[in-house]
């Protein structure tokens, strides 16, 4: 099975067993070791890193995220 087939799946079922299995997989994390958190955020970095250089996402100026953000929270 693969990562889309698996996140198809999740998301077909009843909200509150995806609530009790969202649960289940961030409380997995708890026990990685600093290395493997730091190796983690280093594959995410790569991968974000990849978007903006591929055109994928643009980059948005800090003002301006805030703006939307503190817009969005009322």
């Amino acid at each position: 099975m693969t990562i889309d087939e698996l996140r198809r799946e999740a998301l077909g079922l009843d909200p509150s067993i995806r609530a009790s299995l969202a649960r289940e997989l961030l409380s997995s994390l708890d026990d990685l070791s600093e290395g493997e958190i730091e190796q983690l955020w280093l594959k995410e970095s790569v991968r974000r890193h990849d978007e903006v250089v591929s055109g994928a996402v643009e980059t948005v100026a800090m003002d301006e995220a805030l703006a939307k953000a503190r817009a969005a929270r009322g």
